[in-house]
């Protein structure tokens, strides 16, 4: 998920979004540690996206606050 395309989202939806992939991080973990894991590159994918999301998210915040 591209930082532009996260941009056009609500706040809602970008929530939605953070909480989805905090479950993600959660079943790779499950998996990895279980090691059933195949793709572990996709462990270092989410944990950017839920990066991206929170930065996102502060920064829309912020801007709603001030208005």
């Amino acid at each position: 998920m591209k930082a532009a395309e996260i941009r056009e989202l609500s706040l809602d939806q970008i929530n939605d979004n953070l909480v989805r992939y905090k479950k993600e991080q959660l079943n790779l973990r499950f998996q990895k540690t279980s090691a059933q894991l195949d793709n572990t590159s996709r462990v270092r994918e989410v944990r950017r996206i839920i990066a991206k999301l929170k930065t996102i998210y502060s920064e829309k915040s912020k801007l709603e606050e001030k208005k």
